[in-house]
């Protein structure tokens, strides 16, 4: 009984120095990344994999990192106008959108998400595709770490170069020279509204050839970026984590 007692002992004690050394590795992670430019990510990981898998010999594999700052500001204006408008005042998780996705999914066969701009961060950054609790969780304190340790500024450039705009068309810069032939900086209005209307499904919509959907959402988009206050709202997320920390 003593050596069973023994046993269990060393096991709960290893387990929780597994816990820690991974909650210490990610919190090194994460912070380092507030300064190191991430060259890939796990689901730019996924999806190669995957496409090697089924032997897919048309997936093709673009992506370039670029600065916010050499990015048209129209692209991160569309994306938050698009994607999370409550971003610059958040600290990673919108609860209202939170709760009507909860309350549409009760009655919905097709589940509605209300992730925020950081999630998706987090999500792509450091997760794998699907859903389950568990996944859940690390991309909750994953987001969580993401939200104290990098400013706001910093949280928008990984997002716009880490998120898929096409099959296999990873950040701005891929997308700007795929679909319109031209640098990330001079994306127009109407450029980054597409780009961020196929956001949600960037495997379904497209960017190059926009379904009526798509220049509806354009279209929407468009005018929720003039509503925001155009591109001088990027200023407010600039100052935001100044405020806030």
């Amino acid at each position: 009984m003593a050596q069973k007692r023994s046993f269990l002992g060393r096991l709960l004690r290893a387990i929780l120095w597994l816990v820690l050394l991974f909650v210490v590795a990610g919190v090194l992670a994460v912070l380092s990344l507030r300064w190191v430019n991430p060259p890939y990510s796990a689901f730019m990981a996924a999806a190669q994999v995957s496409a090697w898998m089924s032997r897919d010999s048309g997936y093709v594999f673009r992506h370039s990192w670029v600065d916010l700052d050499r990015i048209s500001p129209n692209l991160p204006l569309a994306v938050v106008a698009s994607e999370d408008q409550k971003f610059p005042e958040h600290s990673g998780f919108d609860v209202e959108a939170i709760e009507k996705a909860y309350a549409l999914n009760q009655h919905n066969h097709k589940v509605r998400g209300a992730s925020t701009i950081s999630q998706q961060v987090a999500k792509n950054l450091f997760l794998w595709p699907g859903r389950s609790y568990f996944r859940k969780g690390l991309e909750a304190c994953f987001t969580v770490l993401i939200e104290r340790l990098w400013p706001k500024r910093r949280i928008l450039e990984i997002y716009l170069n880490v998120a898929e705009f096409g099959v296999g068309t990873y950040g701005a810069e891929a997308a700007a020279e795929r679909f319109f032939h031209k640098p990330a900086a001079r994306l127009t209005r109407a450029d980054a509204a597409v780009l961020a209307a196929v956001l949600p499904n960037p495997e379904h919509f497209s960017a190059a050839a926009p379904s009526r959907y798509v220049q509806q959402r354009r279209e929407w988009i468009l005018g929720q970026m003039q509503a925001l206050g155009g591109p001088e709202m990027l200023q407010e997320i600039d100052a935001y984590p100044t405020k806030r920390r």
